[in-house]
Order: C-alpha cells, then sequence, then structure tokens
C-alpha cells in the first residue's frame, strides 16, 4: 500500500527535472529518512512563497508548477513537498483540516500532508510557510507542531490520508487562476468522502 504514496501523478510530478534536481540537492549529504525529509519540508516552508500571505498573483498546482513559480497556496505548497519526499523515496500523503476565522466567513479547507517514517509511522507536517500572527509550524516527528487546530464549532480534523491531492482542491487551483479569484471561491467540503484512503492510526 506505501507503494502507492511514493507514486508520480500529474500532480506530484515527482519525475519532473526541476523537481528531481531539487529533491536530490536537498538529500545531499543527509544521512537517514528523517533528515531528508526534514530538509524538505524547511526548504519548502521557507523558500516557496505562500501566495496569499505575500500578495502574489499566479495559483500554481503541480509541483514543478509551484517549484518554477516559486509561489503557493497552502494546497500547492503541499503538492510539491510530496513530491520531493516522494522523489527521495519517503511516503508522503494529503491532509486536510476544514477550518472557519469565526468572523463570519465561509469554512475553508487547509492543505498539508501526512508523511510517513519507518521509525514513526504517519504523522502531519504543514509547510504553509511562517506568519507573524500565525503559530510557527516545524518538523519534529512524531510530534505534530501544525499551524492550525480545528477547534471551533463545524471545524474538521479529517482522519483520511489521500494518495492524490483531493478534486475539489485540484479544481479549485486550475480553475481560478489569479489570487483574488481563488480567495473568493476557496475550497470546501464538509466530508472528504475519498473511497479506499487510509485512515491515520491514531483516528
Amino acid at each position: 500500500m506505501l507503494d502507492a504514496f511514493l507514486a508520480r501523478t500529474a500532480i506530484v510530478d515527482w519525475d519532473h527535472p526541476l523537481v528531481l534536481q531539487r529533491a536530490r540537492e536537498l538529500s545531499r549529504g543527509r544521512a537517514g529518512p528523517v533528515a531528508v525529509a526534514r530538509a524538505c519540508f524547511d526548504w519548502v516552508r521557507s523558500e516557496i512563497l505562500h501566495t496569499s500571505d505575500h500578495r502574489l498573483e499566479p495559483v500554481t498546482c503541480a509541483a514543478s508548477e509551484v517549484l518554477a513559480q516559486g509561489t503557493g497556496f497552502c494546497y500547492a505548497k503541499s503538492h510539491l513537498l510530496a513530491a520531493l519526499l516522494r522523489a527521495n523515496g519517503i511516503g508522503c500523503g494529503f491532509a486536510y483540516q476544514r477550518l472557519n476565522d469565526g468572523d463570519g466567513t465561509p469554512f475553508c479547507l487547509h492543505g498539508l500532508n501526512w508523511v510517513s517514517l519507518p521509525q514513526h509511522g504517519w504523522f502531519r507536517a504543514d509547510a504553509r510557510g511562517d506568519r507573524t500572527d500565525l503559530p510557527r509550524a516545524a518538523f519534529e516527528p512524531p510530534r505534530e507542531r501544525l499551524v492550525f487546530k480545528a477547534e471551533r464549532a463545524g471545524e474538521r480534523d479529517f482522519p483520511e490520508i489521500l494518495v492524490e491531492p483531493h478534486p475539489v482542491v485540484v479544481q479549485a487551483l486550475t480553475r481560478h487562476r489569479t489570487r483574488a479569484e481563488l480567495l473568493r471561491h476557496l475550497p470546501d467540503i464538509a466530508e472528504l468522502g475519498v473511497a479506499g484512503a487510509l485512515i491515520a492510526p491514531s483516528a
């Protein structure tokens, strides 16, 4: 089953020359999957700019596109992190939270990753990027240092481990091609409803 979480897909295109080159650079000189995974996480979190935080316009989706443009929403950054990890033989899936600002704004999905490491099993990592008004995410397996907690009424931590990004997320990223457009149409669903998804052991 883990082989599916190493696969190349249209969105997780880890065999793209640019992605492969970056994956090799990030793994060079690092011993073991934890060190490699941490290097990939830190690089995506810090070097790929969050589109909304930095008021950039391109809406990216496929991992190679995120890398080439140097920017992405949380969903797109999770696509690139998955590609870099899979290129290095580290199992990676997709995680989602359903969140709300608590100020009457609509709910929306937040995208992050499930990572599988031999010593720790599955745990979540969030490479969305730092913002002064948000907690800083970190890669400290098996402890989860996430940006958001699903605490308000209607919010959810989905337990499913998805092989591919959820279709509603891909549709939003490919249909709305500017930051302003996407911010008006952020993806949201109450249930992931993906057949065959793994369920996190702690769920």
